[in-house]
């Protein structure tokens, strides 16, 4: 089998078509590199990216693609409802094939040290990659955000692992990281109220008390005036979609809100949505095995 290193970084910028297919050219016209999805956002004013190769061309297109961001992308403009701390906001690195979970973690060093010396831009090591327990959590790294870090960055608890104690004032910082899949679910409710939708997330999600591998927060859709749940399940094999959802649905009936519809962010595992048909059709003894497309192409 190949060496497969899948790389999903998420830009600030949801909103400019010209921009978000200029950065996405970087990825889309690499040789050795397989574009599996992109998809933006223009209320959370942020795209993500999902690609994958050999960690080699993996190393080099995500570097190809950083100055394409900071070409394009100056954060004294840009505002979205998505916490964000830099143009280049997240690299996390995800081992597929052939490669171990500290061979990504040495390539989220490479890439952090290059994205330093080359475009000069303060770079944040996280989850298996992180310096130190305080920065496992993505969110904790970015709380402050962009207009934050001009603060923030001067702390010694919080001096980056790469590049100079100055944030990037048009690049900002940039957080990389090495990380198992994740599942970006998002909930929306019948509701312009954000105040539900954040009690709800803060009920919801690890921090508060809610299931152990959900990180949420509220978000107001401008385009469609509602607020949603968004969710990131670090761990979907131990806190299920299924389980997500019904209390996020649970927590919503406490004021009154309907859910209206959800949505998956970038790729999901297979075995994600799996366990949610298991669920919600009370199948029995189900296996992968009965998937048509997977026995088609065995």
């Amino acid at each position: 089998m190949a060496r497969i290193v899948e790389c999903i970084p998420n830009f600030s910028e949801g909103r400019n078509k010209v921009v978000i297919e200029k950065i996405v050219d970087a990825v889309r016209n690499a040789e050795g590199i397989k574009l599996l999805d992109y998809s933006s956002d223009s209320d959370h004013n942020r795209t993500v990216v999902t690609f994958f190769g050999t960690p080699e061309r993996v190393e080099q297109v995500i570097l190809d693609m950083a100055a394409k961001v900071y070409e394009n992308i100056d954060m004294t403009l840009q505002q979205g409802a998505h916490p964000r701390m830099g143009a280049l906001d997240v690299v996390p690195f995800v081992p597929i094939s052939e490669v171990t979970m500290d061979e990504c973690v040495a390539l989220a060093k490479r890439v952090g040290n290059e994205i330093a010396s080359k475009f000069d831009v303060p770079v944040y090591l996280y989850e298996k990659a992180a310096s130190a327990p305080h920065r496992e959590n993505l969110a904790v790294v970015r709380k402050g955000q962009y207009e934050g870090f001009f603060e923030k960055i001067k702390e010694d608890k919080w001096a980056p692992d790469y590049g100079k104690a100055e944030v990037n004032v048009k690049g900002g910082c940039v957080a990389i990281g090495a990380r198992v899949p994740l599942v970006a679910f998002n909930v929306n409710l019948g509701t312009d109220n954000i105040e539900i939708a954040d009690k709800i997330a803060k009920t919801v999600r690890n921090l508060g008390g809610g299931l152990r591998f959900v990180k949420a927060m509220g978000v107001k859709l401008e385009d469609r005036n509602v607020a949603q749940v968004s969710m990131n399940l670090v761990n979907y094999e131990k806190t299920a979609v299924y389980r997500a959802f019904e209390m996020v649905k649970m927590e919503a009936k406490r004021y009154g809100v309907p859910v209206i519809g959800s949505e998956v962010i970038g790729l999901v595992p297979m075995e994600a949505l799996i366990q949610c048909a298991e669920y919600y059709l009370q199948i029995e003894n189900f296996s992968m095995d009965q998937i048509l497309e997977k026995r088609i192409w065995e």
